[in-house]
């Protein structure tokens, strides 16, 4: 159950755990093609194709009401829109430099899990998948494991879209539509995938937490249900599949 309740970060996108995902072109349209360049919010890189289709539902998700010593955001409203904002915040990653990815799912782990989910054996095996990613990461860069990045490399992940599953005043289940992108070196060409994956959070202490109960009602909930498709904010098949497009957050 830890795997179903860890947060999509880059061992999930390199190494495809617990997620599905689709690359998409530079249009942000779906595509075998291993680049992308889309996002929900049109960067200034970002050419907005002549087929753009606006999506239908936007929302600007509410941020944290501070920061934590590990640098999360993390009182989030007790709202549908608080609890997704957690699970955006928590899907969202960058791995630079000297920053590891086991920093990051560390990062997540200790500020976004609930305290039941904190424990020295689940802290372990994410470090473990963690230290994995890194290696894989580094060795798809050309450097060894342990070192820092080339210079201008990075993998980041961030939420461009979610769609609700099931609500209640303390318990909220979404899919999520992450965008991943890893850049080899400061010449090199950002390339990319979207990802879907299952989150769910418990109102716990006082803010929102991952929880393995929570997600485990959820995976109940889907059972036999459709998923919504793995596509790019500005494809038709977005609002098709219920998804509503991230703002910046307010």
């Amino acid at each position: 159950m830890l795997a179903a309740v860890l947060a999509l970060t880059a061992y999930s996108l390199l190494a495809g755990s617990d997620s599905d995902s689709v690359a998409a072109d530079a249009t942000g349209k779906s595509s075998a093609a291993p680049s992308v360049s889309g996002s929900a919010s049109p960067d200034p890189q970002y050419t907005r194709p002549a087929d753009w289709t606006e999506p239908e539902r936007w929302t600007a998700l509410p941020r944290g009401q501070r920061t934590d010593e590990r640098g999360s955001q993390i009182g989030f409203p007790h709202t549908v829109e608080g609890a997704a904002s957690m699970m955006a915040a928590a899907n969202s990653t960058t791995v630079e430099g000297e920053r590891s990815n086991v920093d990051e799912q560390l990062r997540i782990y200790h500020s976004y899990m609930g305290p039941a989910e904190q424990t020295a054996e689940n802290a372990v095996k994410i470090e473990t998948h963690g230290r994995q990613t890194d290696k894989d990461l580094a060795e798809q860069l050309g450097v060894q494991a342990g070192q820092p990045l080339p210079s201008g490399a990075y993998l980041r992940t961030h939420v461009v879209g979610y769609k609700v599953i099931k609500k209640s005043d303390d318990e909220v289940s979404v899919w999520l539509l992450t965008r991943g992108v890893t850049k080899a070196g400061e010449t090199k060409k950002e390339e990319g995938t979207y990802a879907r994956s299952l989150a769910a959070a418990q109102w716990q202490g006082g803010d929102w937490k991952l929880t393995a109960d929570a997600t485990r009602r959820a995976l109940r909930d889907i059972e036999g249900q459709p998923q919504p498709p793995i596509v790019a904010p500005g494809d038709a098949a977005f609002n098709q599949g219920g998804w509503t497009a991230i703002r910046a957050a307010s």
